[in-house]
């Protein structure tokens, strides 16, 4: 077993440095150099040796603190040598400095620890304790060197308060250097801090010399050029302006470099679509406009030269780097793409947590669903015998006569006469077999006990049997829902591609018919199920949405497409928002008519018109027992429970189950209640029948008509009934009537009152819903002089071709839209 856990372990990390290795293989040379530099933590070190070095006002070092103390909560691992890094910078400028760095970052260290034991982990205090703490160890420093006067006093306070700014600053581009997520674009402030931290780094490198060249210029322009390229002319100008402040801070003598970064910034960001030619042809152009402002040709010579190497670096730059940075740029397409994967994703990780869900249900349904098997019924027979040889035979003194020596005749005589109580209740009349009963000296207390122990065990099986249909209930509820929650795992997977690039087709061509448009956002292309919002300044009532917008979306797409619903000025601006959605191919046209028994206000009929939002429309009547209030209330019970069960999702199988279910089980009063039930598809106009204890319905088409019946109990009759579904096409044009018996039924002189019906309706000269509800119940009345012996409820509805208002508007140069390919 040991030796097998050992094979097992060394099978599982030879797999996971086999999965390493190849992943490392299928990295470019630009992620293998980044994966190595974060495995050795070479960015953090980089920066602390930079920010040690750095200095304002050739005197300042405000970096130090601010950068140890944050690092502290966002990387203790690599805190140490952060700390000997920042030393070591300091000491390459002047020896005083990095004395000074030592004891500052000794006593922050100690700051840290002691507000660590304090329970201080968040950022919440930090820039009070790096003020402090900066404030503190300057002083102690100059007061161990003598050099306490009031200048120096003035430049500690000075230098604690930058510390304090630095630290919240810090925060904000430290964090997202180290623990940001690359779904989330940054915010404005964030980039801001961002380039702050950057050109605080690039402090570090000034008086840093190359046979005449500044590295800062060359640094400062190289960042310039990667955000330029990556965030356009916004971006560009802003990381000018604050690089440059930055640096002139640190080195007085470069205030120039405010304009000329600011500028170049600007103009390669504007050149941004000529890729990196573009955008380095942006830079040349600024620095020497203002190089030229300068004066001195040997000034213009070195600011070219300086952009040259930094124009080369950017070149050389690896796309993966680019890449990263586009990443958390609001409004690149590599952020998009990120998001996208991360919502992708947080999709699949959503699909996945719901179709183990739907599989426990589907794992409870069957266990509830069991049933007894012959064994177990083979059981409860002995199981009766054995009671009621407990009190007859245990006592007897002729046991051992009846059930050793005379066993299978005795057994036989007893199961015998189980049998006949079983089948008639009683023992009363029913004579033993005659070889049983000259063996038994107790047979008359012997049958009695029989049939008290049948009245015990009825008792117990008809509890079994409410428990078996409450287990039924839940089974079949549980598969329900199993089925709903697997279906909606599978449309949460459902990836479409990335629908930019149709947005931008639809608002091209809104804007080439002259329309203005603020945004355009596809949420779905699927044919059938399109989904398209749209904002726009508000056209003040000339209902451009549905004359304009949706005849060129139903043009481009070659599908009907309506206006789903509307937002006049709904925003802030005075825009409108429109939804736009595919039509159904078919819509209905639906009349209602009916009357309560003896022309009360109560009639125990009720109906539903539901659309169930799945592009299909549900029908339904509902006669509850007998008349009245309480019949109304078994009615409208129904439908609600089934409106509720079909919306949701269910099969139309199961919600009849469930509301048969439910009535049976809620009371033990003879309630009950009628369901006939139509769904019809939108799509196709294919309908499905479920008739419940209710009357025929009947389908007239032109001359013809067409009668639809099932024959199943109402519900709550019985605890379980068998729900059988008819199908049916239906066609333009077509009227669906459903009725209660009190229409169906009314006529009473006549035997064969379906063809009655049928001649009644083949008779109809109107093709209006609501005229032929409206004639169907006069008919009735009429044929009982007036007198309304029922409850009477009809519903018609027509079906017709979807006809849209406006006809389709081509615009001139456009193509259909491509619609991407869903893959499930």
């Amino acid at each position: 077993m040991i030796a097998n856990k050992n094979v097992t372990s060394t099978g599982q990390v030879w797999t996971r440095q086999v999965s390493e290795q190849m992943d490392t293989a299928a990295m470019t040379w630009g992620e293998k150099i980044a994966d190595a530099a974060y495995r050795w933590n070479v960015l953090p070190l980089l920066m602390g040796f930079l920010l040690g070095r750095a200095l304002i006002l050739e005197e300042l070092t405000p970096f130090v603190i601010p950068y140890f103390i944050v690092m502290f909560y966002l990387r203790r691992d690599c805190i140490i040598t952060t700390g000997f890094a920042l030393i070591l910078g300091a000491f390459t400028q002047t020896v005083p400095l990095g004395l000074q760095t030592v004891l500052s970052i000794v006593l922050a260290f100690a700051a840290c620890k002691i507000s660590q034991r304090m329970r201080r982990k968040d950022f919440s205090r930090t820039p009070l304790l790096v003020m402090t703490t900066i404030f503190v160890s300057h002083l102690l420093y100059h007061a161990l060197t003598n050099q306490v006067n009031t200048y120096e006093l003035v430049m500690v306070a000075v230098e604690a308060v930058l510390g304090f700014v630095l630290t919240l600053i810090f925060i904000q581009s430290l964090s997202i250097v180290h623990l940001a997520k690359p779904y989330e674009p940054l915010k404005n402030e964030e980039i801001v801090s961002l380039v702050i931290l950057l050109a605080s780094l690039m402090t570090g490198t000034v008086d840093w010399m190359v046979e005449g060249i500044s590295m800062e210029h060359v640094l400062s322009r190289y960042l310039l050029l990667l955000f330029a390229f990556v965030g356009g002319g916004t971006v560009g100008a802003a990381v000018g302006v604050v690089t440059g402040l930055i640096l002139s801070l640190a080195n007085v003598s470069a205030l120039l470099q405010i304009n000329l970064l600011a500028f170049s910034g600007l103009l390669a960001g504007l050149l941004k679509e000529g890729g990196k030619v573009g955008v380095s042809a942006g830079l040349l152009i600024g620095t020497a406009i203002l190089a030229i402002y300068g004066g001195a040709e040997e000034t213009l010579y070195l600011s070219l030269v300086e952009s040259a190497i930094a124009i080369t670096l950017f070149i050389l730059t690896p796309a993966v780097l680019w890449k990263k940075v586009a990443r958390f740029i609001p409004g690149t397409m590599e952020n998009l793409q990120s998001h996208q994967e991360y919502m992708r994703r947080v999709r699949d990780v959503t699909a996945g947590k719901i179709q183990q869900f739907s599989e426990l249900f589907t794992q409870l349904s069957r266990s509830f669903a069991q049933t007894a098997d012959p064994e177990e019924v083979e059981e409860q027979a002995d199981a009766f015998l054995s009671r009621v040889t407990e009190f007859t035979c245990q006592k007897c003194w002729k046991k051992e006569q009846c059930w050793e020596k005379d066993m299978q005749s005795t057994y036989q005589g007893m199961r015998w006469l189980m049998e006949k109580v079983q089948e008639n209740g009683t023992l009363a009349g029913v004579t033993p077999p005659k070889e049983w009963e000259r063996k038994c000296v107790k047979t008359e207390k012997v049958m009695t006990i029989m049939e008290q122990e049948f009245e015990r065990q009825e008792s117990f099986e008809q509890l079994k049997k409410q428990v078996k249909e409450s287990r039924k209930l839940v089974a079949d509820q549980l598969s329900g829902v199993s089925r709903v929650m697997s279906d909606f795992a599978r449309e949460i997977q459902r990836e479409g591609m990335e629908l930019s690039f149709q947005e931008k087709q639809v608002s091209q061509a809104l804007e080439g018919l002259g329309l203005s448009v603020r945004r355009v956002d596809i949420h779905s292309l699927e044919e059938g199920r399109v989904d398209i919002e749209i904002s726009q300044p508000t056209c003040y009532g000339r209902d451009e949405c549905a004359k304009i917008v949706a005849p060129m979306l139903t043009e481009i797409l070659g599908e009907n497409i309506v206006v789903r619903e509307r937002h006049c000025e709904a925003q802030k601006d005075g825009s409108c928002t429109m939804c736009l959605a595919s039509a159904k191919t078919f819509e209905i046209d639906i009349g209602v008519a009916g009357a309560a028994k003896d022309g009360k206000l109560l009639s125990g009929d009720s109906f539903r018109t539901m659309d169930l939002g799945n592009g299909k429309m549900a029908l339904a009547i509902s006669d509850g027992m007998g008349n009245g209030e309480r019949a109304s209330i078994e009615s409208q019970s129904a439908l609600d429970m089934l409106q509720q069960l079909l919306r949701s999702g269910m099969d139309e199988k199961i919600s009849i189950k469930t509301v048969n279910s439910v009535l049976a089980l809620r009371s033990t009063d003879e309630m009950f209640a009628t369901v006939d039930l139509a769904l019809i598809d939108l799509q196709t106009a294919n309908t499905r029948f479920v008739k419940i204890g209710s009357t025929p319905s009947f389908v007239k088409r032109n001359a013809d008509v067409i009668t639809i019946t099932a024959n199943n109990l109402p519900v709550g009759i019985l605890d379980e009934i068998e729900v059988d579904v008819v199908s049916r096409s239906l066609k333009p044009g077509d009227l669906l009537i459903m009725m209660s018996d009190g229409i169906y039924e009314a006529p009473r002189h006549i035997e064969n009152r379906q063809a009655w019906m049928k001649r009644i309706i083949s008779e109809l000269e109107t093709d209006d819903p609501q005229e032929v509800a409206d004639l169907l119940l006069e008919k009735v009345i009429r044929q009982h002089s007036g007198q309304i012996v029922d409850d009477m409820t009809v519903l018609v509805a027509r079906i017709d071709r979807f006809v849209p208002q406006w006809s389709a508007i081509q615009v001139h140069g456009m193509q259909k839209l491509e619609r991407p390919r869903i893959v499930s």
